[in-house]
């Protein structure tokens, strides 16, 4: 069980103190537990609206956004921010790119792309909330935490040390596809409006690894977490704009 301790206590603040230093094989199969983590996060979501249900749902929708923020630490939003100043201050350039990824302060795009992730994942939940379609957001950080395994499966990691080369290079791969395989087909429960929002996610994958390819020749951690942020919010767009039209 230590790699889903692993993986719980890297991609949320709740307090899980690990007795022992993990090694680089623990560290990859908690990449196994990812999807499972996120489960817990839409679980916790979802249990607070269905407690809070009675207050209005522009307080309610603000309250799930700032959870969701607080439960994952801001982890995946760093990477967002990261990665749109590299882009900007970069100018196309691989090296220059990925030197502005390693400067921990954060430039006014940055800011911007936080400010316009989080006011649009706000608006979704409303949507969500006020249709009585929260269940669906259970799925949401699920899928979500697929994308560093579909992310290290297919794309080369470009930094030579850091926590993500271990997560490649121990990352059980066939294990992975099945687990990635399994938690795709969640969604169709919804039908033909989870068959276009797990479409919409992937599409949206498909095209930052394109774009990740072709600026820096792969990833980084801040890259994947930039992805995390990106596809969760398409998935979200996807299943509502589909919820409105089908």
């Amino acid at each position: 069980m230590t790699p889903f301790w692993i993986a719980l206590q890297f991609l949320t603040v709740l307090p899980i103190e690990l007795k022992i230093m993990p090694t680089a094989q623990q560290n990859g199969r908690a990449i196994l537990f990812y999807p499972l983590v996120g489960l817990i996060i839409g679980g916790i979501l979802f249990l607070i609206v269905c407690l809070f249900a009675k207050l209005p749902i522009f307080l309610l929708a603000a309250i799930i956004t700032t959870l969701w923020v607080w439960l994952t630490g801001g982890l995946h939003l760093d990477g967002l921010a990261d990665t749109a100043d590299a882009w900007v201050g970069g100018f196309g350039d691989k090296l220059r790119t990925l030197q502005i990824m390693k400067d921990p302060s954060c430039g006014p795009i940055g800011v911007l792309s936080l400010v316009v992730i989080c006011l649009l994942k706000f608006a979704l939940v409303y949507v969500l909330i006020e249709q009585h379609q929260m269940l669906f957001l259970i799925l949401v950080p699920a899928l979500g935490r697929l994308v560093p395994s579909i992310l290290f499966l297919t794309t080369p990691y470009v930094r030579e040390k850091g926590l993500g080369r271990s997560l490649t290079d121990h990352l059980p791969k066939t294990a992975s596809w099945i687990i990635t395989g399994l938690v795709l087909l969640l969604p169709l429960y919804w039908g033909w409006q989870g068959l276009i929002a797990v479409i919409g996610f992937l599409m949206s994958l498909v095209y930052l690894r394109h774009v990740f390819i072709k600026r820096i020749d792969g990833i980084t951690g801040d890259t994947v977490g930039a992805a995390i942020e990106i596809s969760e919010t398409v998935l979200l767009f996807a299943f509502i704009v589909s919820y409105f039209y089908l």
